[in-house]
């Protein structure tokens, strides 16, 4: 007999799934990424290493799995605010209220690449949902404007926007809109603006509407 997906043996299995994560959180809210151990995890549980890497093969596989659940979390932020008709202003408070509401996440992302981990290429599928959504809100603003090399360039490499149907001119929005905004985002969270006397919400909201009148 088949087992199903709502079998006693398959929550059990999804509850110690999400018990390892949730540590696994911890783990790199108190020391990074590049501490995250299994075997302390297995610690925490009262588990045995052995035991635990019956659900999560190595350390790579749970940063995989976080690294996924991270941005399904913002793809579905950014898709709750475009169904609510959201604009490309409203998508960017969107993106700073996931970031701040848990750092840590924004920063296994966004942050400093975890040393010897390689995401693997399957996780592009979550990142191209998080463009498309950008680049409806970019297509639905942008004016016309002269074309400019940068368009033609991204135009002809267009493997990042997940096969999108927005012109050049969106193209170019939307990815000046992601790494100008990313750029304070990321600044903030590593806390490069602590003691400089200023509210950073203030420079995003400044950066924003900059973008905004482009």
């Amino acid at each position: 007999m088949t087992e199903n997906a709502k079998s006693p043996r398959n929550r059990y299995r999804a509850q110690v799934r999400a018990e390892i994560k949730e540590l696994g959180w911890e783990q790199i809210a108190t020391a990074g990424a590049s501490a995250l151990s299994l075997n302390a995890i297995a610690k925490r549980m009262g588990m045995s290493g052995p035991a635990l890497y019956r659900y999560f093969a190595s350390r790579d596989e749970l940063i995989t799995e976080l690294i996924r659940d991270a941005y399904r979390s913002l793809a579905d932020a950014f898709r709750a605010t475009a169904t609510d008709g959201g604009d490309l202003a409203d998508l960017a408070h969107a993106l700073r209220r996931w970031a701040l509401d848990d750092p840590q996440r924004y920063l296994l992302v966004y942050g400093t690449p975890v040393p010897g981990y390689h995401a693997p290429e399957d996780t592009t599928a979550i990142t191209a949902e998080i463009m498309s959504t950008l680049l409806d809100a970019c297509a639905a603003t942008s004016a016309d404007t002269a074309a400019t090399a940068l368009d033609a360039h991204l135009d002809e490499h267009r493997q990042w926007d997940g096969g999108h149907p927005a012109p050049a001119p969106a193209l170019r929005r939307a990815l000046v809109f992601w790494t100008r905004l990313h750029g304070v985002l990321s600044l903030e969270l590593a806390g490069h603006f602590a003691g400089m006397g200023f509210d950073p919400a203030q420079l995003f909201a400044a950066e924003l509407n900059g973008l905004l009148d482009d």
